[in-house]
């Protein structure tokens, strides 16, 4: 296996460690009553970023893509994702999740980064993170037909969760 497929999975493998957060914030939150908005767009998002994964796993595969110049910006796109992912996590810890939930008594994190930087998760982490899988990859179809459709799955999430952070009192 080269090595564009190998950092593919390692950061996958990541990826998932990340989900296992969420559903384990979800499980807690869903205990103390936290109310979810958005249901079936989230469900589209985690299909949708799943098979961004897929697909550009798939063309890199079939086009036996080595590692080269796009793949380099497509690391260094994914670290700094990642990164951001991690610090955001951080940052929230136990209201982090993939889904939108809205707990009893929910506190606004107002850190430097979300005074600074408006939904810091989709614009730092997610929007880096499939750009950086795509180039990696050299996944050019999966960036051109897939990531568009992510990108309107994503400004749907932005209304809802600005709707749903409406309900906070």
């Amino acid at each position: 296996m080269n090595k564009v497929l190998i950092v593919l999975i390692a950061f996958f493998t990541v990826r998932i460690i990340s989900l296992a957060i969420s559903l384990a914030n979800e499980k807690r939150l869903k205990a103390e009553g936290a109310t979810q908005f958005g249901k079936l767009n989230s469900f589209f998002l985690s299909v949708t970023h799943f098979l961004f994964y897929v697909c550009s796993f798939y063309e890199a595969y079939t086009q036996k893509i080595m590692f080269n110049r796009y793949s380099e910006y497509g690391l260094c796109l994914m670290i700094f994702g990642y990164t951001m992912l991690f610090y955001i996590i951080y940052q929230l810890r136990e209201i982090w999740t993939v889904k939108i939930y809205i707990a009893p008594n929910h506190k606004i994190v107002r850190s430097f980064l979300f005074r600074t930087i408006r939904h810091p998760n989709y614009f730092l982490n997610i929007i880096p993170e499939l750009v950086g899988v795509g180039l990696l990859c050299n996944a050019w179809k999966t960036l051109t037909y897939l990531f568009p459709v992510y990108l309107i799955l994503l400004v749907i999430r932005i209304i809802q969760e600005e709707e749903a952070m409406k309900s906070i009192k």
